[in-house]
């Protein structure tokens, strides 16, 4: 790395530090709807026990998600987002009755 490259770097840092200490803004904040899992897994008519084995996650870690405690990441939200778009399309694709 070139000094210059490494010069930004640490400065980038120090703003990094400043925004976590509430001296200055950010440049951009993006804001997330959370998932609804409950009212996903609600619609579909699963138990928790089925909507888990649907989602390939365990029982614990689905009640964690509907109850807030922890919140899906990645392809879980990904998955549970066309889930919540295209119900029939995804019960179809993972051949569940």
């Amino acid at each position: 790395m070139k000094n210059r490259e490494f010069q930004e770097l640490l400065h980038s840092i120090d703003q990094a530090r400043a925004i976590h200490r509430g001296e200055r803004r950010p440049g951009r904040v993006f804001h997330y709807e959370p998932v609804r899992v409950r009212a996903i897994r609600t619609k579909l008519g699963l138990t928790q026990h089925k909507f888990a084995a649907l989602l390939c996650v365990s029982l614990g870690t689905l009640r964690n998600w509907e109850q807030g405690r922890t919140a899906p990441e990645g392809a879980a939200v990904a998955l549970l987002r066309v889930t919540e778009a295209k119900p029939e399309a995804v019960l179809e694709a993972l051949h569940v009755d």
